[in-house]
Parts: C-alpha cells; sequence; structure tokens
C-alpha cells in the first residue's frame, strides 16, 4: 500500500477511511506541520524526505507545482466529496492502479451527479 501525507486541508475522515484500506497516511497536523503557513514547496520537500505522495485538495497550486518541479514522491490532487468512502476508493483504486507514484499527478474526481 502506499505513503501518504496529507496536507493541513485535507480531510481527516478520508484519511481514516485510507488508514482502513491499508495505507499508512501522515497528517500534517501529526507531523507538527499544521498552523504554520507552509508553503506548498516546503509540504512537497517535506513530503519527499518522508518518502511519501502528498494528498491534498489544493489541486490548482500542486498541479501547477508539479509542472514546475516533477521530481516528487507523487501529488495525488482531490475534488472535495461528501462521500467520504467513495472519495477514499477512488483514492485507493488510482494508487492501485499505479506501479509506482514517483513523478506522478493523480488527480481523483468527484463523480458527476445524474
Amino acid at each position: 500500500m502506499a505513503r501518504l501525507y496529507s496536507d493541513e486541508d485535507f480531510s481527516y475522515p478520508v484519511v481514516e477511511e485510507l488508514r482502513r484500506l491499508g495505507h499508512d497516511v501522515l497528517t500534517a497536523q501529526e507531523a507538527g506541520q499544521a498552523n504554520l503557513s507552509v508553503t506548498d514547496s516546503a509540504v512537497r520537500a517535506f513530503a519527499i524526505s518522508r518518502v511519501r505522495a502528498v494528498l491534498t485538495f489544493n489541486r490548482r497550486h500542486f498541479i501547477n507545482l508539479h509542472r514546475r518541479v516533477p521530481s516528487h514522491r507523487g501529488i495525488l490532487v482531490c475534488t472535495r466529496d461528501d462521500d467520504v468512502a467513495g472519495l477514499a476508493r477512488r483514492i485507493d483504486q488510482a494508487i492501485l492502479g499505479c506501479q509506482t507514484l514517483d513523478g506522478q499527478l493523480l488527480r481523483i474526481n468527484r463523480p458527476q451527479g445524474p
């Protein structure tokens, strides 16, 4: 399973569900990185230093960061979704579809309504 680092804005209930699915998720709060105005580049660097892919709702900034600096342990940009279990399953499936997350930008989108 994947080693992930969720930034401080990411949903903790989704983190818990990902852990239930077997993923090793470290949160910014657990790492002492919350409420410090940490830049996106610093989030990326911290995740790299811990050999973890970044998990974030901050799509625009992290997509741009990936384009500028494509070397990283993976970036998963997610659309917010009230369906916690559904979002966690989509993240899990996206991860399972990759041999490695290194250098990968994965976009996890909420399904379109009816």
